[in-house]
Formats: C-alpha cells, sequence, structure tokens
C-alpha cells in the first residue's frame, strides 16, 4: 500500500506545523508520508522541541523548510495550521489535493512567565496531538 502524503503549513514552520509533524510521524508513520513547511522558514523553536520530549516525540532533528511546490502538488493532504499560512497558502494545482485548515493558536506568540509560556505550547502541543489521533482514525 502506498502512503499518503500529509503536508502541514503555517508561517514559519517553528512550532505548530513542527508539532503535528512529529505526532504524525510517530502515530501514523505506517500509513502516512509526513513533511512540515512554512511561508517561510523562522527555525525549529527550541519549546516546541521541549514539549514535544516532554510527550515521548523527538523532533530535535527536524528542520524548519520552506514550502515546496513539487511537496505541495504531489501531497494527499495539505493541513494548514495557522491563519496566515491558510490565506497565503501558493495556488495548489493538482485538483486531486484535499486541503485543510486547522487553526491553532501560535505559542510563540505567549507571553508572562516561562511557566506561563511553556503551558500554552504544552496546551496547543495537546490539541494538536488530538486532531492527529482523530485524523488517523479516520482518514485511510
Amino acid at each position: 500500500m502506498d502512503k499518503k502524503l500529509v503536508y502541514f503549513l503555517c508561517t514559519g514552520n517553528s512550532c505548530r506545523s513542527q508539532i503535528a509533524d512529529g505526532f504524525l510521524s510517530t502515530l501514523g508513520s505506517d500509513r502516512y508520508e509526513v513533511a512540515s513547511a512554512g511561508l517561510e522558514a523562522h527555525g525549529l523553536n527550541p519549546r516546541a522541541v521541549q514539549v514535544m520530549k516532554e510527550a515521548g516525540v523527538d523532533i530535535s532533528s527536524n528542520t524548519s523548510n520552506v514550502i515546496d511546490p513539487e511537496l505541495l502538488n504531489r501531497a494527499d493532504y495539505v493541513i494548514t495550521l495557522c491563519g496566515h499560512a491558510d490565506e497565503h497558502c501558493p495556488a495548489i494545482s493538482n485538483p486531486g489535493v484535499t486541503k485543510w485548515h486547522w487553526g491553532f493558536e501560535d505559542p510563540a506568540k505567549a507571553t508572562g512567565t516561562e511557566e506561563e509560556i511553556m503551558g500554552q505550547f504544552r496546551k496547543v502541543r495537546d490539541e494538536i496531538k488530538g486532531r492527529i489521533e482523530q485524523f488517523v482514525e479516520t482518514c485511510r
């Protein structure tokens, strides 16, 4: 069986898309080829790496990438994780691509104490994990 390609997109490919990439790579690696990218490459957010490590998923070797038009048009699913990426996603020329938008708050914009900021990262991580678990359960 061919693996389906899932391409997660965000603005900077530093947090949300990396978290989604990590969870789907872990929970669905038998059925899905997973990639993530951004409109820009902002680098991997160290707090995202930390909260994923807490969840038992190592994304420390992931890289922050800019959207690849070839991958975009080869994907089975293109999933945007922020409104900016949803609004500015390059045109997808392949009509067979399923495009969804899963909006999540940007934990990188959280303010407050370090513990409050990390709390926001954990909240978004857990919300993304829930969506990924639902995706793996329902998309065959």
